[in-house]
């Protein structure tokens, strides 16, 4: 099966995709393109899909540049292939032939970019991330390389939606003692559970920053088990583990 690559009209002349589970190497509860290297799948069938991943994108697949993702604002720039993957949500770059990835299950895979200053970004961004501020810590490293805020477009691609989201009221006092305006992106669910709006948080918070163009692809990854790896839905299933989407921009 061929790979299924989700781009959006809005990153314009770089090289991107939204990469769905299709087309991989994996299989069972990996079944397709799992690129995640934390998950239990076989480490060199990992490696077979990020490579498929780099031929998209016409890298060579040490230029795949992904980073240890461990839900913070941390943002780093990138010049080339990393010999160690340091602890970070967020990448930037304005060096030619290099891809930022970034890899996910539920949480927000974000690709920005400055066509006129050439400059580039990529961000993981879950509901931690995103209320600490990796968003806007990966739109300031983009302006330290270059760009500016009303040049960059940035698009969400596919996440879990606030249909799927259900959080506890503990979420709810969280944001509202960050930022009493983030009410509203939580509905009322089931008894005291919330519906959280992730997707629409992350544009909020993207266009408050001052970027030029948000948008989301609008795929929910909850609601696709064909398309996409969900952690959320595989937590409801009772399964083991889960794969790893991988989304990537290249300069």
């Amino acid at each position: 099966m061929t790979l299924e690559i989700i781009t959006a009209d809005a990153l314009g002349p770089f090289r991107h995709g939204f990469f769905t589970r299709r087309g991989g190497a994996s299989s069972g509860i990996f079944a397709g393109l799992n690129c995640g290297a934390g998950s239990s799948d076989q480490a060199e069938i990992v490696t077979i899909n990020r490579a498929r991943v780099a031929d998209a994108l016409q890298v060579a697949p040490n230029h795949l540049v992904t980073v240890h993702q461990v839900h913070s604002a941390d943002v780093v720039p990138v010049t080339g292939p990393l010999t160690e993957r340091p602890n970070a949500d967020g990448m930037v770059t304005a060096t030619p032939g290099v891809a930022l990835a970034v890899l996910t299950a539920d949480c927000q895979p974000v690709l920005l970019a400055d066509a006129q200053a050439g400059v580039i970004g990529a961000a993981h961004a879950g509901w931690r991330g995103a209320r600490d501020g990796v968003l806007e810590a990966t739109i300031e490293a983009m302006v330290r390389l270059g760009a500016t805020r009303d040049r960059i477009t940035a698009v969400i691609g596919p996440t879990i939606s606030q249909m799927a989201y259900e959080v506890g009221p503990e979420l709810l006092d969280d944001f509202l003692a960050d930022d009493p305006e983030s009410s509203r992106f939580f509905a009322n669910g089931t008894g005291d559970r919330y519906q959280f709006d992730l997707p629409g948080y992350g544009l909020w918070r993207l266009r408050r920053a001052g970027v030029g163009h948000a948008e989301w692809t609008r795929h929910c990854t909850y609601a696709d088990p064909d398309r996409f790896y969900s952690y959320r839905r595989s937590t409801h299933a009772g399964e083991a583990d889960y794969g790893r989407l991988i989304s990537a921009i290249r300069l």
